[in-house]
């Protein structure tokens, strides 16, 4: 019988499962007019081993932090086997981050290296707060960078520990499952970003998850998301590991123009959606591999209601929505068996979770409170990397305090509102359904992407928003702005109906491809010549 150990750190399931079947097909990196990159189990024994040895090397001890930031790359997972072989919590830091940011990242997680992709030190201005962090660096060579004639000369080459022989062995330091196997930064919507402490032991969990999302074993997995999210690392790069699905396929990072493509071109059964990725999909125009393309699941955290079903219609799949908080918590709603909507009910064994009030009390069905979580098995544990302030605040009576406000409906079925740092949008005294005003104007052919948001009404009523739509253009194409208030005049009920239409060149997004609401807030000014009231709208391109 396996131990908590052999099935929980990642190294140790890598070391299992090469000696299990040497060739077997872990992942596929496709990387549009490159090469794939195929990655077996044996690649990610040996290269995991090799890293390990480097790291250890140069003086790398259990404990130690390793930065790694670069776009979805086989020497990401490489990178999460050697830190979990040595004990040392793995810090992925989005490739997109720059300035005081990135500096943040790097010396607040006391990183002592940082494995890092050319094409991001390209920019003069990364590289040269890289090195005022003062972080040993190791640089990989790719080949897009060195397409793009990407010199990596004065830095480490990450690139030589692999193309070196094997390495001696590296034996397994993590003796307790329960210490930390990698820091997930949070996304900092209310300060500067949290790093949360993930323990090697919640891979446990995540075994479970193949068989709630209904995933096969000869399933093909793909996503572009980051693999510095934890949507990416859970969905996709887990389940292949201990083979609960057939193998994932990775691109280099999102891409809504090829995703049906590349589903199409690699066999892929099943891919994850996250944050506003549907309503850019349907915001396509019509294709011929909408239905013609393997695809029969979607694993998504955060199908808009108003667009399940038509999605499902257009695409001919099937969605199987799902609740997951990077502090704890897990909700599930199968194919076929809850509302639509809803993104279902914890697993009865192992999770319990309430909707409490502003005075901590259950709400009634129907009611909006905030979503709290813990273990059947006890209280829920949360730890913030130098921060138990934040800690303690965010677990109080052994229930995790998820900042999620929701509601459950009569048969306990659950349902998301808003952030409750967000508030909710309230036009005329009710309530704003944005994913419905999404819908609506996303199949505008000349929209590319529209995300909605509100800003305090101009009338001043407490609690009142004006709600505006932040719409991208499709390939540069004019856009008829009274014919998008047409169309939401004929469509949606006058409470829904947008007071502005903001025109964008994109919309701006964290790694997860979670639109960023609070700086579209911040950056809102209604003066500007590129925002239209219902008053005054006109053609703009």
């Amino acid at each position: 019988m396996q131990s908590a150990l052999d099935l929980s750190v990642m190294s140790r399931v890598v070391t299992a499962e090469a000696e299990l079947d040497a060739q077997r097909l872990v992942y596929v990196f496709e990387n549009g007019e490159f090469p794939d990159e195929v990655v077996t189990t044996t690649d990610l024994a040996v290269r995991g081993n090799q890293l390990a040895y480097e790291l250890q090397r140069i003086g790398i001890v259990t404990g130690d932090r390793v930065g790694v930031m670069m776009r979805n790359h086989p020497e990401f997972v490489y990178t999460y086997v050697a830190t979990a072989k040595l004990g040392t919590p793995a810090v992925p830091i989005d490739p997109r981050a720059r300035g005081d940011k990135l500096a943040y990242f790097i010396t607040f997680a006391e990183c002592s290296v940082l494995l890092v992709a050319d094409y991001i030190l390209a920019d003069d201005a990364v590289a040269d707060t890289i090195r005022r962090t003062g972080v040993r660096t190791y640089v990989l060579s790719t080949p897009e960078g060195r397409a793009a004639g990407i010199d990596p000369t004065g830095w480490a080459l990450l690139n030589e520990v692999f193309d070196g022989p094997e390495a001696p062995t590296v034996r397994e330091h993590v003796t307790d499952p329960t210490t930390p196997s990698f820091l997930g930064f949070t996304s900092g919507t209310t300060g500067q970003p949290k790093a949360i402490e993930f323990t090697h032991d919640r891979m446990l969990l995540y075994r479970r998850l193949p068989v709630f999302f209904g995933l096969e074993e000869d399933d093909v997995l793909y996503t572009g998301l980051s693999m510095s999210h934890g949507n990416a690392v859970i969905v996709n790069m887990m389940p292949p590991l201990w083979r609960a699905v057939g193998h994932s396929v990775f691109s280099r990072r999102f891409t809504r123009t090829r995703l049906w493509e590349i589903c199409a071109e690699y066999g892929c059964t099943v891919w994850s959606n996250l944050g506003g990725i549907a309503t850019a999909l349907y915001s396509q125009p019509p294709s011929q591999l909408d239905r013609n393309n393997p695809v029969r699941l979607v694993v998504s955290a955060g199908m808009p209601r108003e667009l399940w079903q038509p999605f499902e219609d257009r695409f001919g799949v099937q969605v199987c929505e799902w609740y997951g908080a990077l502090e704890g918590g897990f909700a599930y709603n199968p194919v076929g068996v809850g509302p639509l909507g809803s993104f279902g009910k914890p697993p009865a064994d192992l999770l319990q979770m309430e909707v409490r009030d502003s005075d901590d009390q259950q709400c009634a069905p129907g009611e909006v409170g905030e979503l709290v979580v813990r273990p059947v098995s006890g209280p829920a544990q949360l730890t913030y990397y130098k921060n138990p302030e934040a800690s303690a605040n965010k677990v109080r009576d052994g229930w995790l305090r998820t900042g999620d406000m929701v509601y459950r409906d009569a048969d306990g079925w659950l349902f998301f509102g808003h952030r409750k740092e967000e508030g909710g949008m309230r036009k005329l005294g009710e309530f704003i359904s944005a994913s419905y005003i999404q819908r609506v104007l996303a199949e505008h052919p000349d929209v590319l992407d529209v995300y909605i948001f509100g800003v305090p009404a101009r009338s001043e009523a407490p609690g009142e928003t004006d709600v505006v739509a932040a719409v991208v253009p499709a390939g540069g194409a004019a856009i008829d702005v009274a014919d998008l208030f047409g169309l939401a005049e004929l469509k949606l009920e006058r409470s829904h109906i947008p007071d502005f239409i903001w025109i964008v060149d994109e919309l701006p997004r964290t790694v997860s491809e979670k639109v960023q609401s609070r700086v579209l807030v911040e950056s809102f000014d209604e003066s500007d010549e590129s925002v239209f009231s219902r008053l005054g709208s006109k053609v703009q391109g």
